[in-house]
């Protein structure tokens, strides 16, 4: 597994966001992965997390998994999530996510779903990313820390 760039500023995966996630991402190539250990500050009702944090980091995982594949990386268009179970606050979840569709570079679709310690889907998403124009590209890549020459193009 090879480890993702992350960037300074981002609410999930932000190493300069003191309110952030902090998520870091791994990769195979084709799936991406990350554990993403939910705080009693991520609750929304007592004991439970937040369903909005839980589509964060799915949708995260999507961009990225948009990233490794199609070396794009875009702004969420459309997404669906499903709770499948609760999540509890200290209980590590697994990510991962995949592209499943590149609509000639105009829009990728990638699916994602989040995973409790026993193995139990809590999300599944699905969503659809508009790749970043190259413009705005390069300012993106002035955020990102890490080994990203392999992962972008030039």
């Amino acid at each position: 597994m090879r480890e993702l760039p992350h960037t300074h500023a981002c609410f999930v995966c932000g190493e300069s966001n003191p309110a952030g996630l902090q998520l870091r991402f791994h990769t195979d190539g084709r799936v991406v992965r990350s554990v993403f250990n939910p705080r009693s500050e991520h609750a929304g009702f007592k004991g439970v997390v937040h369903g909005g944090i839980l589509a964060t980091v799915l949708d995260e995982i999507m961009v990225w998994a948009c990233a490794v594949n199609a070396r794009k990386f875009g702004f969420c268009a459309e997404m669906t999530v499903r709770y499948h179970q609760p999540a509890n606050p200290g209980e590590p979840l697994t990510a991962t996510a995949e592209l499943v569709a590149d609509r000639r570079g105009r829009v990728l679709e990638a699916s994602a779903a989040l995973h409790n310690p026993a193995g139990v889907l809590v999300a599944s998403a699905t969503g659809k990313y508009m790749p970043i124009r190259d413009a705005d590209l390069q300012e993106l890549k002035r955020d990102l820390v890490g080994d990203l020459e392999w992962l972008l193009p030039n």
